[in-house]
């Protein structure tokens, strides 16, 4: 086996307006997603891990300074991070977009990957923005283990291209809040997940 980086990889804490397709919004942490990180801390190696890195919402950048405080670390930001944007469906629930944005949601339905909310992302641009970013951190960290703080959907792009997955299994990988997972990037390009949605 060739040398490897490993990537710790964590969804944010509970939110304020879970519920709802948050994106870009700088939703805030609930005092519970505040614990969330703090109980995390245990599964974490202060002395293995050497960077921590977020998106530049404060869902993440809060965790990173919780727990990159725990790590000695201090935490990036990486604006390439953030989550989804949903467009002109931020801040709208499942119910208010299917009731009031019916077209839009049956476009969606029938080609998750491509289709755009207006004014938003589709999932193959949250990739195109994504993976770059982690290949970077990935290159920058050989032989190292790393911290990323960011969200569901940018997660689970990073995990399918993992295993090579298709985009539109998306919604085959749960990311409950605060969840940890655990990618091994070895130099040679193979990828192994560890660890998913712990």
């Amino acid at each position: 086996m060739t040398s490897k980086t490993r990537i710790h990889l964590i969804r944010h804490g509970e939110v304020e307006g879970a519920q709802r397709y948050n994106g870009h919004g700088d939703v805030t942490l609930t005092a519970r997603g505040v614990e969330q990180y703090h109980l995390l801390k245990p599964r974490l190696d202060a002395d293995l891990i050497s960077a921590c890195y977020t998106s530049d919402l404060s869902r993440t950048v809060r965790g990173g300074e919780i727990l990159g405080a725990y790590l000695g670390v201090e935490p990036v930001k990486v604006p390439e991070l953030r989550e989804l944007d949903c467009g002109e469906w931020q801040g709208l629930s499942l119910t208010e977009i299917q009731s009031s944005r019916p077209d839009e949601w049956a476009a969606r339905l029938a080609d998750l990957v491509n289709f755009r909310a207006p004014g938003g992302e589709s999932l193959g641009d949250l990739a195109a923005r994504v993976l770059p970013a982690i290949a970077k951190i990935v290159e920058r960290h050989r032989g190292e283990e790393v911290l990323v703080v960011a969200h569901g959907g940018v997660n689970r792009v990073i995990l399918l291209d993992a295993i090579g997955a298709p985009a539109s299994s998306m919604f085959s990988i749960d990311q409950q809040f605060c969840c940890l997972n655990i990618i091994d990037y070895y130099a040679d390009g193979n990828k192994v997940v560890k660890l998913v949605n712990g």
